[in-house]
């Protein structure tokens, strides 16, 4: 058995801002309510969303004789946020103006583990963020580092929506879990849902994928085109309007500290640009999953609208 004192120092070090810790469980509220959104239709291109479900609310699907599960939360939040103005058509969300989180994230999990390792040397464990099929909003909500917003993130009251998580399942029990935070949560605020211009964002706290500006700039294209409103890559809006990040600390972990200005990406640079020159420009950020011709061509369809205006 591991102390969850030891955990939340281990996680500290490490880098996070928050830790919990819940038990290794299947998340059958949470399922149910997942399948209806997909029922719904509101997945439109993401056919990974239907796979893997049983494994994605029983992490003990996932690791084999796992007993516990350790989410972290990092905050990203930029110098608030990038001051784009009005007419900006190669509008890019704050988290992948920095080096890749995925592994950034990986790699302080890893470190995490080291450290438990020192104190439980048998230890076995998986380190996950979001590429991998695990509900980690569901579990950073179960484990206290905060609730549900209406835009369907994880919103802490101390560092609002902003932060990346990670998380470790492991194969050992803690002397303490972790339980739901009471007495906070977006109360009658909507600013984030009358604030999306294509109305993604439901009354259930979910997204339908089909309107969401960050599913469309980065997913596989639907049928329609929808508008992007000036973004190329993500979108930052329903979190630039919530009163919590308005009122968050910038991030403290220097790797969240952003390598790449915007400016670099107009669309006259990005017309310009080859292949070559994009990788050592933002290589090794988020938007190489989205590849040059992708972003050149939002870019086009943002100058197109804002003519349309």
């Amino acid at each position: 058995m591991i102390s969850r004192k030891v955990i939340i120092n281990a996680a500290l070090s490490a880098g996070f801002d928050l830790v919990g810790v819940v038990r290794s469980e299947e998340l059958t509220e949470e399922r149910n309510r997942f399948n209806e959104w997909l029922l719904g239709g509101n997945a439109s291109t993401l056919e990974y969303l239907s796979r893997n479900i049983e494994k994605r609310f029983d992490s003990r699907l996932l690791v084999e004789g796992s007993r516990s599960v350790i989410i972290c939360a990092v905050s990203y939040l930029p110098p608030y946020a990038w001051d784009y103005d009005g007419g900006s058509v190669t509008k890019v969300a704050s988290y992948a103006l920095n080096r890749d989180y995925h592994v950034t994230i990986k790699e302080m999990l890893f470190s995490l583990a080291e450290q438990l390792r020192r104190v439980s040397p048998e230890l076995r464990f998986r380190a996950f963020t979001d590429s991998a099929p695990l509900a980690e909003k569901s579990l950073a909500r179960r484990a206290g580092i905060g609730w549900i917003g209406r835009n369907s993130l994880v919103v802490n009251p101390k560092l609002g929506s902003m932060m990346h998580l990670g998380e470790l399942v492991i194969d050992e029990d803690v002397d303490e879990y972790d339980t739901p935070m009471e007495g906070v949560g977006c109360g009658s605020c909507r600013a984030c849902v009358e604030a999306c211009p294509n109305g993604a964002i439901r009354d259930d706290r979910t997204i339908d994928t089909r309107r969401c500006i960050s599913c469309r700039t980065i997913e596989r294209e639907a049928d329609d085109h929808i508008p992007l409103h000036g973004w190329i890559f993500g979108c930052d809006i329903c979190q630039s309007v919530c009163p919590f990040n308005r009122h968050a600390p910038m991030h403290a972990n220097s790797k969240f500290d952003p390598i790449l200005n915007p400016d670099m990406l107009s669309l006259e640079n990005l017309d310009s640009m080859g292949d070559e020159e994009f990788r050592a420009v933002a290589g090794a950020t988020p938007m190489m999953r989205a590849g040059l011709e992708r972003l050149r061509r939002n870019a086009r369809l943002n100058a197109r609208e804002h003519l349309d205006r």
